[in-house]
């Protein structure tokens, strides 16, 4: 079943491999369900059914002018797992994926769901506000969103360094994974590049963690340069008192690559503590 379809008609690509309890990777932004390359073998490998997809906008889904706001996301997800009638679920969303983990607990509740991880992710809430001063200003999202429109494919040549944060994690990030990262980000559209850029900026998850009540995993990387781990993995933590916490010291935000083999053991220890298992 390459392709389930949303609520709204959207087609979802979706790849759906293994056996075992069910873990489902949500891709960051301006990704796909590529970026998991490194992920899906150890994890299928580890015992478990493996499910990626792409976003709305991203990859081989449909690239429709809406629906990029996080309840029709969530919304989504929610179609996937209905459609491959899964329980005992872990989700794992890395960076604007996470955002998807705390909506769709709040949204559509936890029935279904096992475990959560949040993976360099966005919430409890990036952007600055007069109950959040220590955010991100408006402007610095508004100067993505310009750039954006006036080259994307340079924007997004420049965004990838940063993005590993290859100067402070000590590995080698190689030419090969920098294009690899390019190509990924340019086969998402225009329209979901752009309007996503709100999406993981401006929404308030504090009032969505406050359901979380599921075993959590919160992994963050330390020099992560994209999301501060200050705003966000610190802060979930604390909203999530019974999570597990760990910090990766040196690490940027790509982490899913560069620390990618304790990354991997990191995951598969957590899913064996799992009641469902």
């Amino acid at each position: 079943m390459p392709f389930i379809q949303s609520s709204d008609g959207t087609a979802l690509h979706v790849r759906d491999m293994g056996k075992g309890r069910p873990v489902i990777l949500i891709h960051g932004w301006p990704l796909n369900e590529d970026m998991w390359s490194f992920q899906v073998p150890a994890l299928i490998e580890a015992g478990y059914r493996v499910i990626t997809y792409d976003r709305r906008g991203f990859g081989r889904s449909d690239h429709p002018a809406s629906g990029y706001e996080y309840n029709q996301l969530t919304d989504d997800l929610a179609c996937i797992i209905d459609q491959l009638d899964l329980t005992n679920v872990t989700l794992v969303g890395f960076s604007m994926g996470g955002g998807e983990v705390a909506r769709f607990n709040a949204r559509h509740g936890d029935e279904r769901i096992a475990q959560l991880v949040f993976l360099g992710a966005v919430p409890p809430f990036l952007l600055k506000t007069a109950d959040n001063p220590e955010g991100i200003e408006n402007d610095v999202v508004e100067d993505i969103k310009t750039q954006i429109r006036l080259d994307r494919f340079d924007f997004l040549r420049q965004f990838a360094p940063n993005f590993y944060g290859h100067k402070e994690s000590g590995d080698n990030v190689s030419a090969g994974l920098l294009d690899w990262t390019f190509l990924m980000a340019c086969q998402a559209s225009p329209v979901a590049t752009l309007q996503c850029v709100d999406a993981w900026s401006k929404t308030d998850f504090r009032q969505d963690l406050t359901t979380v009540k599921r075993p959590c995993l919160i992994i963050h990387g330390a020099a992560d340069e994209t999301v501060p781990v200050a705003l966000s993995g610190r802060r979930t933590a604390k909203a999530l008192p019974h999570a597990h916490f760990k910090e990766y010291e040196g690490a940027g935000h790509g982490l899913f690559a560069t620390f990618a083999h304790k990354l991997n053991q990191d995951l598969i220890s957590f899913l064996k503590t799992s009641s469902a298992e």
